[in-house]
């Protein structure tokens, strides 16, 4: 089920995100970018605040959130991000299917995302084309970025 957040997830949508960059992106970022972008622990306050300046779905299941997705006002897609073991389920795309529902309604033209290496296909695969390669720095270390954009019909 997908459903707007709301302040008592924001513990679920931390812990849901540090494991996830863990475990998941690993793949494709190193032991110092994952631990500049991971952090060394969930930062709940970090996500409730960031909660007021963005729209949050969560997919839940049986009460247990397994994946989060933020849309900024401006047409940017925030974050997707689904729990390690529940990626390929389908979640990522359903909570992507909110947010252009959400951006349709608001009569915007397009959507954007600054997709990481590992998120760089599932954009693709749902008619994101790349519009640039990026290094962007975080808290010491930079990653490969894609800025990335989808028209709305």
């Amino acid at each position: 089920m997908v459903r707007l957040a709301t302040s008592f997830d924001a513990s679920a949508i931390a812990t849901l995100f540090h494991e996830t960059v863990k475990k998941v992106n690993s793949r494709d970022y190193d032991v110092k970018q994952i631990a500049a972008w991971a952090g060394a622990a969930p930062d709940v306050a970090k996500w409730r605040a960031r909660q007021a300046g963005r729209t949050t779905w969560v997919f839940e299941v049986g009460g247990t959130v397994r994946g989060f997705a933020e849309f900024g006002a401006n047409g940017q897609v925030e974050a997707v991000y689904v729990h390690a073991d529940h990626q390929r389920k389908g979640i990522a795309s359903a909570l992507l299917v909110q947010i252009e529902e959400e951006a349709r309604g608001l009569g915007m033209a397009r959507l954007h995302a600054d997709a990481s290496t590992t998120a760089r296909g599932f954009f693709q695969k749902r008619g994101f084309k790349i519009l640039k390669q990026a290094e962007v720095d975080s808290r010491g270390p930079s990653f490969a970025s894609v800025r990335m954009a989808k028209p709305l019909a």
